[in-house]
């Protein structure tokens, strides 16, 4: 735990210094979170200040200090899931949407001056990015937050409630599914097959 479970008491108790105490702490796991699940930089700030908002608002009903780090990552997962439920209902497309590097990198590569490693790691993450959009929300974010964020089997229990087996079951099923569309796209070594 980042915080002891005495500050999340004074939280709870309504003690504004504490709650900002605990904020301060989990601010920036929260925002990698937010930023790995949703993955548009501009729209990660005001998401993570929903999961605060809501974080403050719902604390009275967190039973025991012992769970709060499950909890909160259940808040802040299900706070991506509401964004990317409403950007699917709209989607749309602006040039604003590039970062500033993707702007740099887009600039570069007209004017060549993009070095070969350079193009082999962009086109490595364009297609990890490509593999994981081939697959649904719920697996994507489940493998992000096993695979990337390094959480622990107990530690993903306690956020998705359901006991270890189902969520090794999950797991398997959602590498399972990555391999199908590794194996489906036009870089992967072998074509998917029925079966």
């Amino acid at each position: 735990m980042l915080v002891d479970f005495e500050l999340i008491k004074r939280a709870q108790g309504g003690d504004n210094a504490a709650f900002n105490e605990v904020v301060l702490a989990y601010r920036k796991r929260i925002l990698g979170t937010i930023t790995r699940v949703i993955a548009r930089p501009e729209d990660v700030e005001d998401v993570a200040q929903e999961v605060f908002l809501r974080l403050y608002f719902s604390l009275d009903q967190l039973r025991t200090p012992e769970v709060f780090e499950p909890w909160l990552y259940r808040l802040t997962v299900n706070a991506a899931y509401d964004y990317l439920r409403k950007q699917r209902r709209r989607p749309e497309f602006r040039m604003s949407d590039l970062s500033e590097q993707q702007v740099l990198m887009a600039d570069a590569v007209a004017g060549g001056k993009v070095e070969h490693e350079e193009q082999y790691q962009k086109k490595i993450r364009e297609s990890v990015d490509a593999l994981l959009g081939a697959v649904s929300e719920a697996d994507r974010i489940l493998l992000m937050l096993k695979e990337v964020e390094g959480l622990s089997l107990k530690e993903l229990e306690k956020i998705y409630q359901v006991n270890e087996n189902a969520l090794k079951v999950r797991l398997f099923r959602a590498r399972q599914r990555v391999l199908k569309a590794f194996g489906a796209s036009p870089k992967g070594k072998e074509p998917a097959t029925a079966g």
